[in-house]
């Protein structure tokens, strides 16, 4: 039987959320504490690859497994969470179609990247602090070039292992937030390093040191070496994963 996991995370001490040798990530920490408590190998698939440091308010993974006998979906919904570390939250748990794919199944993806305009020691690992005034205007003018399809090599890691790097952005602006600013961007699919090079780039419109037209046509170049840095992982989050109408059952009140 398939299921769909949908779960939060807080990706400050984890290598990122795809399983590597030698090193702690969400994925590894899912499969190894799915297998103790269904006791038989397990083996998630999330929807997407979040970096060393970038965290997941919803990330949504699917496994297939038989439940033991005198198991259901709560009980193991309420063990998953207890062996689980901390920083890492099982929201909910429901079977799927054999053939739902927790990544080809989804339809859009969002992501929050926050910033603060006033220090907060208590956010240091899920934010980031910018001490110089920001043109939001300005910024917000150059996410609307955002929106539509286009090719998004500008604004993606060199030779990131992608087949074409083509995306349709239904969304992408600056609104405010509890201490600052978060930048919003909707789209049915994201390049590797996309979001953080956009953020980098759009905080370089914020300091005046870039127009809003300079970065469309940053934009237009397809050329990544014209891209400023990228903003730091900490202040990244999947926030939501979305899938076709009755794929995902409505959430109980």
């Amino acid at each position: 039987m398939r299921y769909f996991l949908h779960l939060a995370y807080d990706g400050t001490r984890y290598h990122g959320w795809q399983i590597q040798p030698n090193t702690l990530t969400v994925q590894a920490e899912l499969d190894r504490c799915l297998s103790q408590v269904l006791r038989q190998p397990v083996y998630v698939l999330g929807s997407g690859r979040t970096d060393t440091g970038v965290h997941a308010s919803h990330q949504v993974a699917h496994f297939d497994a038989e439940l033991p006998a005198g198991m259901d979906l709560e009980l193991l919904l309420y063990r998953l969470r207890r062996a689980l570390p901390t920083d890492i939250a099982p929201l909910r748990l429901h079977p799927v179609a054999d053939t739902a794919h927790a990544r080809f199944s989804a339809e859009e993806r969002t992501y929050d990247y926050f910033v603060l305009t006033r220090p907060d020691p208590f956010r240091r690992d899920h934010a980031l602090y910018v001490d110089r005034p920001l043109d939001v205007a300005a910024m917000n003018e150059a996410a609307a070039w955002l929106i539509g399809q286009f090719d998004f090599t500008t604004f993606s890691k060199v030779k990131g292992g992608e087949n074409h790097y083509v995306c349709y952005c239904s969304e992408a602006g600056w609104h405010p937030a509890p201490g600052g600013w978060v930048f919003r961007i909707r789209a049915n699919r994201f390049v590797r390093g996309m979001v953080r090079l956009v953020v980098g780039t759009l905080l370089t419109v914020g300091r005046g040191k870039l127009t809003p037209r300079q970065f469309q046509e940053l934009l237009w170049s397809q050329r990544r070496v014209e891209a400023s840095g990228a903003a730091p992982a900490q202040g990244l989050f999947l926030s939501r994963v979305e899938y076709e109408e009755g794929m995902v059952p409505p959430e109980e009140l």
